[in-house]
């Protein structure tokens, strides 16, 4: 993150582009997500999940992802990234000169059949070599995996999965890894637990996390993923996204909420919270209607108070 000497190399990932624009019906043309990404772009966010490079038929609202990434151009100081599922989308990214890139599969078998149609083992072998593909062509990777604290179809999952599945993807390249709580199951212990684990056992390899907010916890989530080491974290500008295949995903902790708590506790985000309040109305207004996220409408009251 940019200025500031207390943040420790805190990172906000902002997924509201992707994410966050996948669940809601509206399609947003280029030049609405270009005045997004700069808002998020000015207000701080040093990296930015702008899209997806999947399917149109299925998740319509990353169909540009591609005419997106390039309208972008070449960044200084933020980092343009996109998710990648398969190896069409490995192939895309490459085409469209996205600089960096996620690469996940789920550990719940279940949902990894809806979300990818195929089983955790086969996923996984997969990605696992599109890994290595995207760092030999020069991309950065981040390796993540989706329902890593619990499963709505599946309940429980073991860490031992994890571990395992983190540990491939470790060998395939990458040195980061990012911890979805894809149907918002995770509660400050178990975040605390699972990444004190990895942590063990893959000490040189970023952690991050990637929270929902389904069951009201993701900022204490947040919270103890920070305690425990954590550094990097996922977020939408007002608590926007959700996950298509997980019924009653909410959406991910809200930027300016989380560029609060933080502040708040004396530790510099280098993000500017009313400028991330700024898009969060943008979004609102186009939505035609409110964000979970609180900060936005704190600050609406404390100007209206002054």
């Amino acid at each position: 993150m940019a200025a500031g000497t207390n943040n420790d190399g805190l990172l906000f990932e902002d997924e509201t582009l992707r994410d966050g624009l996948q669940m809601e019906s509206r399609i947003f043309s280029l030049e609405e997500k270009l005045h997004i990404f700069h808002l998020l772009k000015d207000a701080g966010i040093k990296r930015i999940q702008v899209g997806s490079f999947v399917h149109p038929k299925i998740v319509p609202q990353m169909a540009d992802t591609d005419e997106f990434i390039q309208s972008i151009g070449k960044q200084e100081d933020t980092v343009v990234s996109a998710l990648i599922l398969n190896d069409k989308g490995l192939e895309r990214a490459i085409k469209c000169g996205v600089p960096h890139v996620s690469m996940s599969v789920s550990v719940s078998d279940t949902h990894s059949r809806k979300n990818a149609g195929r089983s955790t083992a086969e996923a996984l072998a997969a990605m696992v070599q599109l890994i290595t593909q995207a760092l030999q062509s020069g991309l950065k990777v981040r390796a993540g995996l989706q329902s890593a604290f619990g499963c709505v179809y599946e309940g429980s999952i073991s860490e031992d999965a994890v571990l395992a599945a983190a540990e491939k993807m470790i060998q395939a390249g990458a040195r980061e890894i990012n911890l979805a709580d894809t149907s918002g199951m995770a509660n400050p212990y178990s975040i605390r637990h699972l990444l004190r684990r990895c942590q063990q056992e893959f000490p040189d390899v970023r952690i991050s996390l990637h929270l929902h907010d389904t069951r009201g916890l993701g900022l204490a989530n947040i919270f103890s993923g920070y305690e425990a080491g954590a550094r990097s974290f996922d977020v939408c500008a007002g608590g926007l996204g959700g996950c298509p295949f997980v019924k009653g995903a909410a959406g991910n902790v809200s930027t300016e909420d989380a560029v609060n708590m933080f502040e708040e506790m004396g530790i510099a985000t280098g993000v500017n919270l009313k400028a991330v309040c700024q898009a969060v109305t943008y979004l609102e207004k186009a939505l035609e209607h409110n964000l979970p996220g609180h900060m936005k409408r704190v600050l609406e009251y404390q100007e209206r108070a002054a």
